[in-house]
């Protein structure tokens, strides 16, 4: 039985709340850190990163301290306010060509070590402990885990009725993205909520893994909470049926000292090789790959599908390390190996044949992607995917709630 927990959450007030929310730090370039850090007062980019000027210079619990000292800054002056009681949220994300719509709650460390709570991919010590220690400083996280709830008809209807009401936030932002946030503060509708995931059997992390190890790594060095931590994380419950995964393909800097004659002949033992030229081909079903090389785009279809029970051996992005990128160009750790890099499938093709044509990448592969089911069965059986396996929307806006640990 899944736990959810209302919270008091820490938010912008209603006129200043486009101002305050911002997009992770990575996603802005120099320049417009620049322009918002110096002439918006009340962008949260100045609590996420108080040191941005010289951050090399300042030790990261230093850092981390001058964030605490920051939101308590932003709350003294009532540029962010807290609610006067536990509750959830209703949170819909309008893109351009997608609606995401899902309730904000904490949930347990105590499901994750359950395995009422399951996770699909790995993580990298450094950063849990990292954000551990961010944690641990701060005293506070603002992008929510994403998880995954098998679809409830009956919280479907719920939640299309509560989006009758008034929102406290509805706003735009200049990626032309619409943001509606509600407040579900009635105690009746809590606890119905409350009962409904209580029938829920098992979730999944769709986005955040490092997130909740953070916190469970913080809880497993302080049993006793003396430093008094919450023991839950904030989350964005969203229905199976309603996230979007995309792919991440990949391109490689080199050919592993193959020409392209060498490449190709290789690349045709194990699959039917198909030159689409100029046409901006991806694949349209499993065990299908497009590949940009030298010019030309091209269609790979393997010549025996793989029959196997073996969960991680149906994974696409698993046969083409089988196939490809390990035994043909020589990559071993997909992690790590600097003549590897990713580009999430929500960009266009062409982005990948620009970068090859200007030359830093020999050749590009796009791969289709993974399905619900897919993650769930590899959560199920306690595996983990290849590294960057899916990339999973939607994204939360930083700075919108701040959940106080």
């Amino acid at each position: 039985m899944a736990k959810i927990l209302p919270f008091q959450g820490v938010r912008p007030t209603r006129d200043k709340v486009s101002l305050v929310s911002c997009r992770s730090f990575e996603d802005y370039t120099t320049v417009e850190l620049a322009y918002l850090l110096d002439y918006n007062p009340f962008s949260f980019l100045h609590v996420l990163h108080p040191a941005y000027v010289n951050p090399q210079k300042v030790t990261s619990d230093k850092r981390f301290k001058m964030v605490a000292a920051k939101l308590k800054d932003f709350k003294k002056e009532n540029i962010l306010v807290k609610e006067e009681k536990p509750i959830f949220y209703l949170y819909q994300i309008q893109t351009k060509s997608h609606v995401f719509t899902g309730i904000i709650a904490g949930t347990t460390l105590e499901d994750y070590n359950d395995n009422v709570i399951l996770k699909h991919e790995d993580t990298l010590e450094y950063r849990v402990k990292l954000f551990k220690e961010y944690l641990d400083f701060s005293k506070f996280n603002t992008e929510p885990v994403l998880m995954m709830y098998p679809d409830q008809e009956d919280i479907n209807i719920w939640i299309d009725n509560f989006k009758q009401s008034r929102p406290i936030y509805d706003f735009s932002t200049v990626e032309k993205e619409r943001h509606t946030l509600w407040k579900i503060d009635n105690d009746a509708e809590i606890e119905w909520l409350c009962s409904k995931f209580e029938q829920v059997d098992k979730m999944y992390i769709a986005d955040g893994h490092h997130r909740f190890a953070s916190a469970n790594m913080l809880q497993q060095e302080d049993p006793e909470n003396q430093r008094g931590h919450n023991n839950s994380v904030m989350t964005y419950l969203i229905s199976e049926n309603n996230i979007k995964i995309y792919e991440f393909n990949r391109i490689i800097h080199d050919l592993n000292n193959h020409t392209k004659e060498e490449f190709l002949e290789l690349l045709n033992q194990k699959f039917l090789v198909e030159n689409k030229e100029q046409q901006l081909w991806k694949p349209t079903q499993k065990m299908e790959f497009g590949m940009y090389l030298d010019g030309d785009f091209y269609a790979l279809k393997l010549k025996e599908k793989k029959k196997t029970n073996d969960i991680l051996q149906q994974l696409d992005a698993q046969i083409l390390y089988d196939e490809v990128l390990h035994p043909i160009l020589g990559l071993d750790d997909l992690r790590n190996d600097a003549r590897i890099d990713y580009i999430p499938g929500n960009e266009s093709i062409v982005t990948i044949k620009e970068m090859v044509d200007d030359g830093e990448y020999e050749v590009g592969f796009m791969l289709y992607p993974t399905n619900v089911e897919e993650i769930k069965k590899v959560a199920d059986n306690n595996l983990i995917m290849p590294p960057k396996s899916t990339y999973i929307e939607p994204k939360f806006m930083n700075g919108l709630l701040i959940y106080e640990i």
